[in-house]
């Protein structure tokens, strides 16, 4: 195989020979996996502390509040300050919870409902963070490489979601439940570095201010008036409402792929099948950075997702269900790759921390409402009819909202490759 058809196939590094970008990025990688050893060690704890999934479901919709708000009012400040100082005070602040949930923790003070106000305190830093952390990257990389830099970012992420859990079931019984909050505060440290070597990053017309509500609600004034970015938020909305059947797994890995009642598996490979899917389509992204049509793109690959979620509802085998959900997840990969260069490409600068916030409150939001909308249509049709009626949905409702926003199928960039 010659050079040009493996940089076909082979993810996209030039991003990388960036200094600045290369910095935030490999911070990326080590908070991937870190925040992951957080992620699984909260609800246990709250399992642990009550006998109880209600509690842990309690929790999560607890800390799903300080994430909407604050992920809308931090993307109005990311575009208000320097983002390189907020993403220092945001990334202190999340070590400094994650230290505060350790110190709980080995104490041995057993109140959920602290854990559950650091993890709330958490997410307000969070929240605050990821719309400066995303923006920045317009600012560091060229337009044409974007969608490059996009699937990089989103291959660490995804490759976090599936070493993460793995190292904090493998490291819980040996170090301790506690100590994984403070491996996850170490880890931080090395994104402080990172996010201090970076340039600064005011915004161009150098005025830094404070940010209200009214910053908050120009940015949805934008975001209406700006139909490829609202298109691009909507049909990630379609894709994860409808077609994210998470909700269903531990009862289909039961009932249909056969695992025991407390627990097999099945639930891991079904949990695990869709990061992998995108990581494997991460790293053979290589052909990504010579597609021009953005828009384009994310419309087929929200098809294809949704052509295989309702393949994988229809399928009664573990393996085949697992390669559809793969395959939904390498079209998902493909998805968040050209939805972030569009947010990053087509919004100004001075509204883009404010899109990356609408961002993360569609991405926080859409699981959720699918967790219930799955769980309750499977509860009354059958898991299998409630999975594969989400796929085909998905298909239908990205049809119709192209056909109301055709700017999405439209848009394009000038160049490419």
């Amino acid at each position: 195989m010659g050079r040009t058809a493996r940089s076909t196939f082979v993810i996209d590094t030039r991003p990388l020979k960036i200094v600045a970008y290369r910095r935030l990025w490999l911070s990326t990688i080590v908070t991937a996996v870190g925040s992951q050893l957080t992620a699984v060690a909260v609800p246990k704890q709250v399992f642990d502390l009550t006998g109880s999934s209600a509690w842990v479901g309690i929790a999560a919709g607890v800390a799903l509040v300080p994430l909407l708000v604050f992920g809308l009012w931090g993307g109005a400040i990311a575009d208000t300050v320097d983002r390189r100082k907020l993403l220092l005070v945001t990334n202190i602040g999340i070590a400094v919870s994650s230290v505060l949930l350790w110190v709980q923790a080995a104490l041995n003070i057993n109140s959920v409902w602290l854990v559950i106000a650091l993890l709330g305190l958490q997410q307000v830093f969070f929240a605050a963070n990821a719309p400066a952390r995303s923006a920045s990257i317009a600012r560091l990389v060229p337009a044409e490489l974007l969608p490059s830099a996009g699937a990089l970012g989103s291959t660490v992420m995804q490759f976090g979601a599936v070493l993460g859990p793995l190292l904090a079931g493998a490291l819980m019984p040996v170090i301790g439940l506690s100590t994984l909050y403070l491996v996850d505060a170490i880890a931080l440290v090395v994104t402080v570095y990172a996010v201090w070597k970076l340039p600064p990053m005011p915004p161009l017309d150098g005025v830094v201010r404070r940010a209200g509500l009214k910053d908050v609600l120009a940015g949805f004034v934008y975001l209406w008036a700006q139909k490829v970015l609202l298109a691009s938020m909507l049909l990630d909305i379609i894709a994860m409402v409808f077609g994210m059947p998470r909700a269903l797994f531990p009862e289909m890995a039961q009932h249909t792929f056969g695992d025991p009642p407390g627990g097999g598996f099945a639930l891991g490979v079904l949990f695990a099948a869709i990061p992998i899917g995108a990581v494997l389509c991460g790293l053979t992204s290589g052909w990504i950075a010579k597609v021009s049509r953005h828009g384009a793109a994310v419309v087929w690959s929200v098809v294809a997702w949704g052509v295989a979620i309702a393949g994988f509802g229809l399928t009664g085998n573990l393996w085949v269900a697992a390669g559809f959900l793969a395959l939904a997840g390498a079209a998902d990969m493909v998805s968040m790759a050209f939805r972030g260069a569009i947010l990053q490409s087509a919004a100004t600068d001075e509204m883009r921390g404010r899109m990356q916030g609408v961002f993360i409150v569609v991405v926080a939001g859409g699981p959720r409402l699918a967790d219930l909308l799955h769980g309750t249509g499977g509860a009354a049709f059958g898991t299998a009819a409630a999975v594969s009626v989400g796929g085909v949905l998905v298909v239908v409702t990205t049809v119709v909202a192209v056909v109301l926003l055709p700017a999405i199928w439209r848009y394009r960039v000038s160049s490419a490759g």
